[in-house]
């Protein structure tokens, strides 16, 4: 018995002596508390699988009355969201391939009269960007869910026994563009590329930059005729160009194994990606010149990484996150990559749709670089 009580009593010593040592550790502290409770808060508003706010443009040749109660119709609910009426049909595909709208909901200018006509089934025609294939089921299923309440109105009226009413079928033909097979990995790979660069040289560059003062080695490279600037271009360079092989990697595979296409220029997804791994390097350098260890930097990255990666849109669409995070999303270079990958890979689109994301982008990369320059180069003066 006294045997085991002594056991016991060592046993309960050392345990309130690690709690000790862990309560006078505040970076520990602050690891194990604040990076998940970000984290959740991050997951629950940021990976929600509903869809809301679909941003909804309408051309509506015809209207009249019978053409307003289907804008109402589809706008009843938070499912869509009317963002504006268009006088055609071009300036209303140019919004969905700038990336301004999700939808458009086309109207003929005879819709009125078919409707009352009752002789044949009416048409309209509903654009939907298919680039998420997650929201545009939803989309297309609220839309027939939309047309089939307004049958079902129409008809129970007419057996009600009133008259002059329209029973004129309603049909709304839906047309997904630049994913027409609704593949998921399309969104998903379109997506991630910039998140897996930025994450893959933020944390490369953070943790080898970090073992350097682990090492010893940056105080020899001190003693070396190099002056500052070529040291931190040597170090720089060949993450750089490593990092592009991933750039590289990710189109090769995304083609041979998923059929994500190349629909627009190749050099504009690979300036792009230049810009997004350079951003990455300066987020690591900066995140290592306040750090000591490669495990501080890693431990660091937990306060970067997360947001980055829920707040980009790579994931999930923007529209299913609350609308107060929404403009949060504009913050975060991931983002911007991530649209202009879509927009090379799966729209074909240019320059002149997509440069304000590609100078969003490069402010990014010159302020983030520059930055973490700046402080390496104190670091090493």
């Amino acid at each position: 018995m006294k045997a085991y009580g002594g056991f016991g009593s060592r046993l309960w010593a050392l345990i309130r002596k690690e709690f000790g040592q862990i309560s006078r550790s505040k970076s520990l502290i602050v690891s194990l508390v604040i990076p998940p409770t970000v984290q959740i808060i991050l997951f629950g508003f940021a990976l929600n699988p509903t869809v809301n706010h679909i941003r909804l443009g309408i051309v509506d040749e015809s209207r009249s009355h019978e053409s307003r109660d289907l804008t109402a119709a589809f706008t009843a609910n938070s499912t869509f969201e009317s963002k504006g009426f268009y006088s055609a049909l071009r300036p209303l595909t140019l919004a969905l391939e700038r990336g301004s709208l999700d939808a458009g909901l086309v109207i003929p200018a005879d819709y009125a009269r078919q409707r009352q006509a009752a002789t044949s089934p009416t048409h309209v025609q509903l654009l939907l960007n298919a680039m998420d294939a997650n929201m545009a089921g939803i989309a297309s299923a609220y839309a027939g869910a939309t047309v089939q309440d307004i049958n079902d109105s129409a008809s129970a009226r007419v057996v009600a026994g009133h008259t002059g009413l329209s029973v004129a079928h309603l049909d709304a033909r839906v047309d997904l563009l630049y994913n027409p097979g609704l593949v998921s990995s399309w969104f998903i790979i379109t997506g991630t590329f910039g998140l897996l660069l930025i994450l893959n040289g933020s944390v490369v560059a953070a943790t080898t930059m970090s073992r350097e003062k682990e090492t010893g080695t940056l105080e020899q490279l001190l003693m070396t005729p190099a002056g500052t600037t070529e040291i931190i271009i040597a170090k720089i360079a060949p993450l750089f160009l490593l990092l592009m092989v991933d750039v590289l990697l990710v189109l090769v595979v995304g083609r041979l194994v998923f059929g994500v296409p190349v629909r627009g220029s190749l050099t504009l997804i690979l300036a792009a990606g230049a810009l997004c791994t350079l951003t990455g390097i300066g987020i690591g350098t900066f995140i290592a010149t306040y750090t000591k260890s490669g495990l501080q930097a890693k431990l660091l990255s937990f306060f970067v990484n997360p947001p980055l990666s829920m707040l980009s849109g790579g994931i999930t669409p923007v529209e299913a996150m609350p609308k107060w995070m929404q403009p949060l999303v504009n913050l975060n270079p991931v983002y911007h990559f991530s649209v202009i990958s879509r927009g090379v890979l799966l729209k074909g689109a240019g320059l002149d749709v997509l440069y304000p994301n590609f100078l969003a982008l490069g402010a990014f990369t010159v302020v983030l670089v520059s930055l973490s320059v700046r402080r390496y180069r104190s670091q090493l003066a």
